[in-house]
């Protein structure tokens, strides 16, 4: 599976994703601006030593993730979507978008696409979003669980 970060903005989430990312198998895409340095320390000491291990993907824009990955089943998440989590039937390609920690995915990208917008429940009106790091992990583990049930 892909994680896709849209605009990250905390080196230590990109960090704790990445090693997601090796931890489930999955590729990482990021696609810039980035509100840090790639080289920042709290990156890599979020990632601990296993940055190294990544094959990351990046990208200028979404538009140029969008012409590389032309062909790819999208999924964007985002705390305004009016599907769940629940209701996808992850695929092993598929690819889990994210936005950035403060705004979350501009809307200019999903009213492009809105049938691929999905939240993760959330079960008190006290919280407006969770962490980027939590949520990644939620959902990419949701899809690795179904995965195995498939096989």
């Amino acid at each position: 599976m892909n994680i896709v970060l849209l605009s990250p903005e905390i080196p230590t989430n990109t960090g704790n994703i990445g090693r997601l990312c090796l931890a489930t198998g999955s590729q990482l895409h990021l696609i810039e601006p980035f509100g840090f340095e790639i080289t920042d320390k709290r990156l890599k000491r979020a990632g601990l030593d296993y940055w190294q291990h990544l094959d990351v993907k990046y990208y200028k824009c979404f538009d140029d993730f969008i012409q590389t990955n032309h062909n790819a089943q999208l999924y964007l998440f985002t705390a305004h979507a009016k599907q769940s989590l629940w209701e996808i039937e992850f695929q092993p390609n598929d690819f889990l978008i994210f936005g950035k920690e403060s705004v979350g995915l501009p809307k200019t990208i999903t009213e492009k696409y809105p049938d691929n917008c999905y939240n993760i429940p959330m079960f008190s009106s006290n919280i407006r979003s969770l962490n980027l790091a939590n949520a990644t992990a939620i959902v990419i583990y949701e899809g690795l669980r179904q995965l195995s049930m498939a096989n």
